[in-house]
């Protein structure tokens, strides 16, 4: 048998920001995006193998502090064996006063991912068979922005021609009138066998989402994401209860914690991790875990390359976004055809670098 002395140690780990442009700008109701700002992340160790992992940062203001944070934890795990499972309470104990939610929460997401990949390279193989899973096709959806009616439906009928059998707008328009424009535009475009979910983005009160759903509810709709705001059990659980709709949420939720409190309240009926936010791959573990007791779907939100393979050894998996959004600094992005994400062939977490493209994203 190995040893903890046979395990690669970590010699160091090195953070880089970058600032990619998007090839379609996402717009919403804040306002249209159109790069990624994000964190890259390499475990270096002595064997000579690499982990690699990215976290989003959503503005560029958290871009630099969050790339610093991730650095200066450097000497909290440098000499350690490259084992995710025992470095992730070391860390969680280093910030229990300061808490592990937001940036803090971003770097300890981004030293375990990248040690997962690390583990996975070391053994040769992909992070689904390290887990233990196997390869298999997943349903995908795609995503369309605060387009109105007729953008929406435009953008919805490109990823239906794509084969994506799924498909996600952002909806809160200022009435529940326009709301339902977008989504029947929506459907003509793309007709009744393609799932249609929508995303409030947290901008209703719970009576203002009570009364909306009444209306919505006619549409046979996939879901209802995040009426409310993230945290507020009680009013996501008070819309459930009135909803016929299944209420979705789970994005924006800091580590299993916070989905446990989610499935005591009855907030949602279908959740979706984050896995940056959720805590990593250990984190997602955690999550599948109370998910599965549950009998809870359980879906994905962004990093499509990870979240695939995640969602291979869940369960109860049900949909993978998918968002080409950093494709390119990837060296092998996330291969989609037909509306189904393909992990087979992939290394690691299926995380690695374009050394070139990153050259011109560097800040």
């Amino acid at each position: 048998m190995g040893s903890r002395d046979s395990v690669p140690k970590i010699q160091g780990l090195r953070a880089r920001a970058v600032r990619v442009p998007m090839r379609h700008p996402h717009r919403s109701s804040g306002g249209i995006i159109t790069e990624s700002p994000l964190v890259l992340t390499d475990v270096l160790t002595d064997a000579g193998v690499i982990g690699h992992s990215l976290v989003f940062t959503y503005h560029t203001t958290a871009l630099g502090p969050t790339a610093e944070l991730i650095q200066n934890l450097d000497g909290l795990i440098k000499g350690e064996p490259i084992a995710p499972a025992e470095i992730e309470p070391i860390l969680a104990r280093r910030f229990r006063l300061l808490g592990t939610q937001g940036l803090v929460g971003m770097a300890l997401s981004a030293i375990d991912m990248a040690l997962w990949d690390a583990l996975a390279r070391w053994h040769n193989t992909s992070l689904v068979r390290l887990l233990g899973g196997v390869e298999k096709p997943l349903p995908a959806y795609g995503a369309v922005g605060f387009e109105g009616a007729e953008g929406s439906a435009k953008v919805a009928e490109d990823w239906a021609r794509r084969g994506f059998k799924g498909i996600k707008a952002k909806i809160g328009y200022p009435t529940v009138k326009e709301d339902l424009a977008v989504i029947r535009a929506m459907r003509k475009a793309v007709g009744d066998d393609v799932a249609i979910m929508v995303d409030y983005n947290q901008c209703l009160t719970p009576a203002e989402a009570v009364e909306r759903l009444r209306v919505l509810d006619q549409e046979g709709l996939a879901w209802v994401e995040e009426p409310t705001l993230a945290h507020d059990y009680a009013g996501h659980a008070q819309i459930a209860r009135e909803a016929k709709t299944p209420i979705q949420c789970g994005e924006n939720w800091w580590g299993p914690l916070d989905m446990q409190h989610a499935i005591d309240a009855g907030a949602s009926d279908y959740m979706m991790p984050d896995v940056m936010k959720i805590g990593g791959v250990t984190g997602w573990l955690r999550a599948s875990a109370l998910a599965q007791a549950r009998g809870i779907r359980l879906s994905s939100h962004l990093w499509p390359e990870i979240s695939a393979q995640l969602l291979c050894v869940t369960p109860t998996a049900h949909w993978l976004e998918y968002a080409d959004w950093w494709n390119p600094i990837l060296s092998e992005p996330l291969r989609v055809k037909d509306g189904m994400a393909d992990v087979a062939g992939a290394s690691g977490t299926g995380v690695s670098w374009d050394e070139k493209a990153i050259a011109t994203s560097g800040l």
